[in-house]
């Protein structure tokens, strides 16, 4: 059974809640500036690669504009496609960037040489906007990749969700949130283009969290918080899960794992993971196997956060690209 949520637990939003755009040359001079902008012009690389770098995909007053890259690979298209979400906790991080541990060439190029199209997106971070904040802008750069699939060369029935940590979190959210929960109005948000399908065809979850609930028993490490470096947890929901119960099971993806069936999920988490326990990815694996779902849990024996202590990081690379693109692929046929 879905659960519901009160209205309440979610903080409220102002911003534009229709799309529109603006010709090239005039859209700087509109105000309000428009909720979203069309894709920049391409650039082809040596490779026959097509990069759109920079593209806004939702603007909100009193934000950053929110950015996404997308690579397409050479050829005619259209191409399935992947949305990488980066992590940071909530509170950093850069949709240019992969973790240390993954170099930028390792995942771009398997991506790509797999047949896919990768699209980076950013959103706002925890103290910029508290949960749902986050979902909405993943929700949005969806709608817009749809919603521009034919100027980018994406077939917009192929999509797929990658994140890692904190990205983890929000790609399993994407996955699991949609017209089947009784708040998904809520969740999805109507930012950028402002209402579409966001539903994708797999879900790839790099030990993000899975219960902000049994993580209040968790505290975060102490050689992961800095001085004056605010409990990510906390700062995403604007205050700890006691004060604020109801969001933080809003914001758990295994709320929505008794949904609809969802889409076939796999999950990677090192056994030794100091920051998110191995036991949120176990949770959620469990939770959507109950419902019927396609789910593969893949533990990274010994290792901690972001794979370190893992000599293995190429292979888990290329194991996360190979069930994208069996699923994108078979979504397609």
């Amino acid at each position: 059974m879905t659960q519901s949520h009160p209205a309440d637990a979610y903080p409220a939003e102002s911003g534009p809640a229709e799309p529109g755009t603006a010709e090239p040359g005039t859209a700087d001079m509109a105000w309000p500036p428009p909720p979203f902008r069309p894709p920049v012009p391409a650039v082809t690389d040596e490779h026959g690669v097509r990069r759109f770098d920079g593209v806004t995909y939702a603007t909100t007053p009193g934000y950053r504009p929110r950015l996404l890259d997308v690579r397409v690979p050479a050829g005619p298209g259209p191409f399935p496609a992947v949305v990488w979400i980066h992590g940071g906790g909530w509170l950093d991080g850069d949709r240019r960037y992969p973790p240390p541990t993954v170099p930028a060439a390792l995942l771009h190029g398997s991506v790509l040489d797999a047949g896919l199209a990768l699209v980076s997106v950013d959103y706002r971070h925890s103290l910029e906007a508290p949960f749902p904040a986050q979902l909405h802008d993943v929700k949005a750069a969806i709608r817009y990749v749809r919603h521009f699939a034919g100027v980018l060369g994406i077939d917009p029935g192929r999509l797929a969700v990658w994140g890692e940590s904190a990205g983890g979190h929000l790609a399993a959210l994407a996955g699991l949130v949609g017209p089947g929960n009784a708040d998904a109005e809520a969740l999805e948000g109507a930012h950028g283009v402002g209402a579409g399908d966001t539903g994708v065809r797999a879900v790839v979850d790099w030990y993000g969290v899975s219960d902000l609930v049994a993580l209040a028993g968790h505290p975060v490490p102490a050689q992961a918080a800095g001085p004056g470096f605010p409990d990510p947890y906390a700062a995403l929901l604007g205050g700890t899960e006691a004060e604020r119960p109801a969001l933080a099971r809003a914001a758990s993806p295994v709320t929505y794992a008794t949904g609809p069936k969802p889409p076939p999920f796999l999950l990677v988490h090192g056994t030794r993971d100091g920051l998110v326990p191995f036991g949120q990815s176990e949770a959620l694996a469990g939770a959507l196997a109950d419902a019927g779902g396609e789910v593969r849990l893949r533990p990274v024996e010994g290792a901690d956060h972001i794979f370190l202590g893992s000599p293995d990081v190429p292979a888990i690379v290329a194991e996360s690209v190979a069930f994208l693109a069996r699923h994108l692929e078979a979504a397609g046929a």
